[in-house]
């Protein structure tokens, strides 16, 4: 091998590594929490959720529903109860959701979220209970901002501006939810209704490969619309709305 054989195959394996490390640092400083640590001030926040795509008020109640490629109905029903929790000092609304899968319930979810004064709607934790067959299985998936290093995150922003990605939900190993804003000013058809000037998102996790959902929410309903299963191809849509 000559000297300029030599030199170019320096250099094209000098670039490999460097590309090999630009795509690590990455993939991993998307992932990498270290130094994730939202300063929280309550008298910044409320249990008051209007923002345009994803308003909570008290008595406002949501279905969806889908059927998988095994046949089986899945429905779910949210509501925003009347009463509220206190996380770290922070007045939060409760969504209460829950999960049927052919008319049994096989999870109940308590949602806690509370709206920032910059319009900012953050996800403070959530109460879980998953059903196997009836009966209580365990609390899988539960966390509070605060405790055992769990760490509120960003569930719908005011501002909605293309390539954004914020963290959900912060609880090492357990909760670590991610969402990337991809459109914006879409219009999205269900059997329910045709709505414009949606947004739509990216749900992952760093947790499971799997878990991977488009959701598209709109201002006509100031709410999630329709799911789309990146991995199935399953479609959740809205079919019922309720507003007090």
């Amino acid at each position: 091998m000559n000297s300029k054989t030599r030199m170019f195959v320096g250099i094209i394996a000098l670039l490999i590594i460097m590309a090999g490390g630009a795509l690590w640092y990455f993939n991993n400083s998307r992932n990498d929490a270290s130094d994730y640590s939202p300063q929280i001030k309550p008298a910044e926040f409320t249990a008051k959720i209007t923002n345009k795509h994803f308003a909570l008020p008290v008595g406002k109640k949501l279905t969806y529903e889908s059927t998988d490629q095994r046949g089986i109905t899945e429905r779910i029903e949210i509501e925003i109860l009347q009463e509220s929790k206190i996380i770290e000092g922070v007045e939060t609304a409760i969504y209460l959701d829950k999960v049927y899968n052919n008319g049994q319930l096989v999870e109940e979810t308590r949602d806690y979220l509370a709206q920032h004064k910059n319009g900012d709607v953050w996800y403070f934790g959530e109460d879980v209970n998953n059903f196997l067959n009836g009966t209580l299985l365990n609390h899988s998936g539960s966390f509070i901002h605060g405790k055992d290093g769990a760490k509120a995150g960003i569930w719908m922003k005011a501002e909605q501006r293309v390539g954004d990605s914020y963290r959900q939900e912060y609880y090492v190993g357990k909760a670590e939810d991610m969402r990337d804003t991809l459109a914006t000013g879409l219009t999205v058809s269900t059997k329910f209704g045709t709505y414009t000037d949606c947004v739509k998102v990216y749900d992952w996790t760093p947790l499971e490969k799997n878990s991977r959902e488009h959701k598209y929410y709109c201002p006509k309903v100031s709410s999630l619309v329709l799911i789309e299963d990146l991995e199935t191809g399953q479609r959740s849509e809205l079919t019922n709305i309720v507003v007090p």
